[in-house]
């Protein structure tokens, strides 16, 4: 039985089926496609396409300008992608650093903590207008499941953002 692949690892043989790309090329597509989504760091893309090289489920092309090296996807990449795309997705786990700053607010400076708060409330804002900015290109060029996924995007900033709203006045004093 072959290993499943991690999220990771599938994600960026999901990118390589459009066209071999370098390791800062699938660092770029993954921060311009998924990036708002699911994080992956440029040392995560570098480790996972040294190990699906490794198990032949990609192969590196020859090296080329500013030792840049092309990966394609082999025969057996794709077959580990798709069945890594028809396994159902594991169940979404809630990673906010700011719930877990809040949760031991009652050691931290009242007005650092409410500092956290105006932050992350601009940081939700600048994000969602972003989304809404981006709505009508992505609703023009980038299919249905672009659109899904933007939109469940704009949906959970607005929830955020209404979050925001029911704290306590004591973590929500400072203004935006």
């Amino acid at each position: 039985m072959t290993t499943p692949l991690n999220a990771t690892a599938a994600s960026l043989l999901g990118f390589l089926h459009e066209r071999p790309m370098t390791g800062w090329e699938l660092v770029e597509t993954a921060d311009a496609r998924i990036g708002a989504f699911w994080s992956l760091t440029r040392s995560q893309v570098y480790r996972e396409l040294a190990a699906t090289a490794r198990r032949g489920l990609i192969q590196a092309g020859e090296t080329g300008p500013r030792h840049r090296r092309p990966y394609s996807l082999t025969d057996a990449g794709r077959a580990a992608f798709q069945r890594w795309a028809e396994t159902m997705p594991a169940p979404e786990q809630i990673r906010y650093p700011l719930l877990l700053a809040i949760s031991f607010g009652s050691y931290i400076p009242e007005e650092t903590l409410a500092g956290f708060v105006a932050a992350h409330r601009r940081e939700h804002h600048e994000r969602l207008a972003a989304y809404e900015r981006a709505l009508p290109d992505v609703r023009a060029h980038g299919g249905p499941q672009a659109v899904a996924v933007l939109d469940f995007g704009i949906r959970y900033e607005r929830a955020v953002l209404g979050w925001f709203e029911t704290l306590p006045w004591e973590l929500a004093r400072q203004s935006l």
